[in-house]
């Protein structure tokens, strides 16, 4: 029997976003299947309202209240396809919670994303910003999604290269509201080396030699190192890294180095990636706080919502740290989350 999806009206949203900020949906509705997604939309459509996609709420920011229609995906569901040798997909629906699935893989022996354990958010949500952290991004091993095409409103698979992946990008961020992903593909390996080369990964795991190392032991690494560094949302509400590393032209950071001789940067194929956290502390943001909202004191990157702050409040001390960046290096820091609400910034 088709389980027609039920929409509610006027939902709390707080619960709902790892900023932990207030704001409510004129309408939400949760989907357990693309058959309930494409219902739900066609409502909308029929209704003429907006539409907001949610994940796990981790990498956006409520500016105020949402007037149309909040879809929560819950598509859950993990599957191994394709098992031979040493190889396997692993598919993922995309309301299952990222980490979990991480640990998953880890525990049955497969590499490929155990460097990208502890990252907030579901599956579905991991493509879209192409998530990475030390050493690993998650185009390396992604094979394809499949995802509701909301222009045709028929289901598609995209494979890597239609997913058009970039740093922190993707083809579903630079076509925003046009797919909605409903499960995703990921090719993993029991055998190829693992990813120790990021320089707090070597410090931790010290001498330990790769072949006494599994995935397991590698994850576990990078919770310890993310824990130490990174504060939990439960406990204290942020969206994670609120910046992106900006990339510069390498002329622009010879002229930086001169001036700063200590600034951090990698080269990379289109110039040099600077250390947005290093560019926040240096400009005396780190640690700080007001009577709401702050920067974390170990991780310049990540903005908290310390004492019941507002959308509002995150993102005007989002923008007085742009501006003071831009003051004192010259470079403009891009924000990660998407912003949605009655702000009129736009949407994720």
């Amino acid at each position: 029997m088709t389980r027609h999806p039920e929409i509610r009206e006027n939902v709390e949203l707080e619960a709902l976003n790892t900023l932990h900020v207030p704001a409510r949906a004129r309408f939400f509705v949760e989907v357990h299947s693309a058959d309930e997604l494409v219902r739900s939309l066609d409502w909308a459509a029929a209704e003429d309202h907006e539409v907001l996609i949610l994940g796990g709420g981790s990498n956006l920011v409520f500016a105020g209240d949402f007037t149309g229609l909040v879809v929560c995906l819950a598509i859950r569901g993990r599957r191994w396809e394709h098992i031979e040798d040493h190889r396997a997909t692993l598919v993922l629906g995309a309301g299952e919670n990222w980490h979990e699935a991480v640990l998953y893989a880890a525990r049955a022996g497969y590499r490929g994303i155990e460097n990208l354990a502890l990252i907030p958010g579901t599956a579905g949500a991991a493509p879209v910003q192409n998530i990475g952290a030390y050493g690993v991004e998650l185009c390396d091993c992604l094979e394809s999604v499949t995802a509701l095409d909301r222009k045709t409103g028929e289901l598609v698979p995209l494979n890597n290269a239609e997913c058009r992946f970039a740093y922190r990008d993707s083809l579903f961020k630079q076509t925003p509201g046009r797919y909605v992903i409903t499960e995703i593909r990921l090719g993993l390996s029991r055998s190829q080396p693992l990813v120790l080369g990021y320089r707090d990964l070597q410090d931790y795991l010290g001498d330990t030699p790769e072949s006494a190392l599994d995935p397991v032991h590698v994850a576990e690494a990078v919770m310890a190192i993310r824990r130490r560094k990174l504060p939990d949302p439960d406990i204290i509400p942020n969206a994670g890294s609120f910046f992106k590393n900006p990339v510069v032209d390498g002329a622009i950071f010879e002229s930086l180095r001169e001036r700063h001789p200590d600034i951090v940067g990698y080269p990379q194929e289109q110039g040099v990636k600077l250390a947005a956290a290093w560019l926040i502390d240096q400009s005396g943001w780190k640690g700080f706080r007001n009577a709401r909202v702050g920067v974390h004191n170990r991780q310049a990157l990540v903005l908290i919502n310390h004492s019941g702050g507002t959308g509002a409040d995150i993102l005007e001390l989002a923008e007085t740290i742009r501006r003071s960046v831009a003051e004192r290096f010259g470079v403009t820091l891009e924000m990660e989350p998407g912003i949605v609400g009655d702000s009129g910034r736009g949407n994720p």
